[in-house]
């Protein structure tokens, strides 16, 4: 194996965690925005977004963790291939990969979360009454 084989995934690396910092960035604002909205007293609504996004912010910090530790790893890699330590050079790239493998797996399991919370949402919306006007129009459309 020879040094720029660790290399190709700087790029990669780099990208994922920021698009993993992006998604943090979101949630955090996010969070202050509910807090803000609700005021002393919540919704029930509002504690199911609440359970769901501190799984997510757990989960990305999981990825983060396993993203810097890849990162951290190839460098190490890359530096043991470039003084020579092949044996452990290609071990510690074979661990990179893996904390790297990890990393989108819990990114995986973010996303199907993040979906939830968007079901969370459309309950919601569907628990609401319809108001009157929207029933005129959409019966009167149905009927045209």
């Amino acid at each position: 194996m020879t040094l720029t084989t660790p290399g190709l995934l700087f790029p990669a690396i780099s990208l994922l965690l920021l698009a993993y910092t992006n998604r943090f960035l979101v949630l955090a604002q996010l969070i202050r925005e509910l807090n803000a909205r609700e005021g002393e007293s919540i919704r029930p609504v509002v504690v199911a977004q609440i359970t769901n996004l501190r799984k997510r912010i757990n989960l990305i910090r999981t990825m983060q963790v396993y993203g810097v530790a890849s990162f951290l790893l190839c460098t190490l890699s890359m530096f043991a291939l470039f003084i020579e330590f092949n044996t452990a050079g290609i071990i510690l790239f074979g661990i990179s990969l893996a904390c790297l493998s990890l990393s989108l797996l819990t990114s995986l399991f973010e996303i199907h979360i993040s979906c939830d919370a968007i079901e969370i949402e459309l309950q919601s919306i569907e628990n609401k009454p319809l108001s009157n006007r929207i029933n005129r129009n959409f019966v009167k459309n149905k009927t045209d």
